[in-house]
């Protein structure tokens, strides 16, 4: 069952890398209780609302790679149950707006709530905040 659901959670970071709408429309279940937290911004509630804030994001990519790590999958209500808490740090690599040999990182901490419809695990809620990176400043 945590491989249907990794399965899942992978698809969408492809959808997001390959721009697919259609398979990121695919991924989240319809319903008006959905939600989705971008970093740094306020959180979106409804199907409609995060899907649209998805379309904007992708149309406005340049290149963007995500390097899961700390992905960890956990079955709140058992392994027969239809509910699966994703949590993992995204390692994001982008080109966006960079000069064509020269690309820029950023990481985040992400957790995904996924749900069981139909027999396939979608996303129902998703929040996502970036980490910082805190360099020490040497006094003189």
């Amino acid at each position: 069952m945590s491989q249907d659901v990794l399965t899942a959670h992978r698809a969408f970071y492809d959808a997001v890398e390959t721009g697919d709408l259609d398979l990121m429309t695919s991924l989240w279940v319809d319903d008006t209780t959905t939600s989705c937290v971008h970093p740094g911004a306020e959180i979106l509630h409804g199907t409609t609302s995060v899907l649209r804030s998805w379309t904007v994001l992708m149309a406005n990519l340049g290149y963007i790679q995500f390097f899961l790590t700390d992905v960890q999958v956990q079955l709140p209500l058992g392994p027969d149950g239809d509910v699966a808490v994703v949590t993992c740090t995204e390692n994001i690599l982008s080109g966006q707006e960079m000069a064509d040999d020269s690309f820029t990182g950023g990481k985040a901490v992400c957790t995904s709530v996924l749900v069981l419809r139909g027999g396939r695990w979608q996303f129902w809620s998703r929040h996502a905040s970036p980490v910082i990176e805190v360099q020490e400043v040497e006094e003189p």
